[in-house]
């Protein structure tokens, strides 16, 4: 085996992979946030904004309590099959956003949507470990959450869009048309992941023999020494405390994520901007997100025993911009600050999500992605809610930016103290055995 062959096996995988898979998380992070960007939602309602930040966040409630089962059973019936589940169910209902009337069924379909989505995001990252060895995660987790701060740069403008052609159409309100026409791509993409995800290398007919081979052995030996290192089981993972803290990390920074991600458009507006402006507006702080992630994520692979510090450092930047924003007040520089916040924000999730798997495996991955997940989605319930109650109590974002900035900087003190796994002492050990492996796959074949 030759290094050029490992790059073109992996290659040719992340290729056929995660085109597909990134399409598939720019649609669910758009129908998650979309609400932020729906014109006159909130003024055709009736709702506060503390109402708004309660049925933004009631989406991850649902999300919380079945992500963890979801996850469990794309386990056990495969990644293709579940993950095609998760999005027909979350489309549609997204789509069902259409006919919200008040305050119940709005916290209602929120909470819906969120049980359909529970299971996809922590899928895709317990699928990632499915196809790429260690020494690869970090840039390939990346590159997939790139979905996130795009979703977001690409929400307003795409707003004013579906806003501006079906004004008057069908006699429903551009923000029903919103949920609408953003929730169709969903529905098709989950029979193109039906069709067209392969659940392990072995299954993939894009691959040569010798490729599913090398690939599928490279996998198994890294899972066999993590298991022999570690040799943690579900209900150990569940409780293990750097799995807890990892949690707690990830809360912190989907708190930060969202809150800024479903008021920002409102911020603006507060500066003195149209509704089509805000959302132009809007998408300039999440291009920078976008820089951040393909930034931190290059680096974790690179740097592969520093990923706790670029996690640290990434946390700091995140902490800064946003205290900066709050002590900018109502000001344009206030958007530039969150900008920079974005950076980090984003760029923590390139050497975040590798942690968990250098020491956790098999039904103990499953679970324990999605716990860290669960928890860490808890965020998306409070990072809105926080904002819109101090809004409303405050009549300004000000102190909610200082707020946002607190959970920030909990998280890179968090992060500098988390006990991690030697990364070298793994994955020497576990390249080393899948090379045995892969020549005594190959002389059986031979024979």
């Amino acid at each position: 085996m030759t290094r050029e062959f490992e790059r073109r096996t992996i290659r040719k995988a992340f290729v056929r992979l995660l085109p597909l898979l990134l399409a598939a998380y720019l649609t669910s992070y758009l129908n998650r946030v979309n609400i932020g960007y729906a014109p006159t939602l909130r003024t055709d309602l009736g709702f506060s904004a503390e109402v708004f930040g309660l049925g933004a966040g009631f989406f991850f409630i649902g999300y919380f309590i079945f992500e963890i089962p979801s996850n469990l059973l794309l386990a056990r019936f495969g990644a293709r099959r579940w993950i095609a589940r998760i999005m027909l169910s979350w489309g549609l209902l997204s789509m069902a956003m259409a006919l919200v009337t008040g305050t119940a069924s709005f916290l209602v379909m929120r909470f819906l949507v969120g049980v359909a989505e529970a299971g996809f995001f922590p899928g895709v990252v317990l699928y990632i470990t499915y196809w790429f060895p260690a020494a690869y995660r970090s840039r390939t987790t990346a590159l997939f959450m790139v979905a996130i701060p795009a979703s977001l740069a690409v929400s307003g403008p795409l707003s004013n869009l579906i806003g501006a052609a079906t004004m008057g159409l069908g006699g429903l309100r551009p923000w029903q048309w919103l949920f609408i026409v953003e929730g169709i791509p969903t529905v098709l993409l989950a029979f193109a992941v039906l069709a067209w995800l392969p659940d392990r290398p072995r299954d993939a007919s894009w691959l040569t023999q010798e490729e599913k081979i090398w690939l599928q052995s490279s996998i198994d030996a890294e899972d066999r020494r993590i298991r022999e290192v570690h040799g943690l089981g579900l209900f150990k993972a569940l409780t293990d405390t750097r799995v807890l803290a990892l949690a707690f990390i990830y809360f912190a920074n989907i708190t930060t994520n969202l809150g800024i991600a479903f008021f920002l458009p409102q911020i603006i507006k507060g500066l003195g901007a149209s509704n089509v402006a805000a959302n132009y507006i809007s998408s300039i702080p999440f291009v920078f997100g976008v820089i951040g992630v393909l930034l931190f994520g290059g680096l974790a692979d690179r740097f592969r025993a520093q990923r706790k510090a670029l996690l640290v450092f990434a946390m700091a930047i995140s902490a800064v911009g946003l205290a900066g924003a709050g002590m900018a007040g109502a000001t344009y520089a206030a958007v530039v600050l969150i900008a920079l916040a974005s950076i980090g924000i984003y760029g923590a999730k390139g050497p975040f999500w590798p942690l968990p798997s250098m020491f956790l495996t098999g039904s103990a991955a499953a679970g324990g992605i999605a716990l860290i997940n669960s928890i860490g989605n808890l965020g998306g319930f409070v990072g809105p809610y926080v904002i819109g109650y101090v809004k409303t109590a405050t009549g300004s974002y000000v102190i909610a930016l200082y707020v946002l900035a607190g959970f920030a900087v909990s998280a890179a003190v968090v992060s500098f103290f988390l006990r991690s796994p030697s990364t070298i002492e793994i994955e020497g050990t576990a390249a080393a055995a899948k090379t045995t492996i892969y020549t005594e796959q190959r002389a059986a074949q031979a024979e």
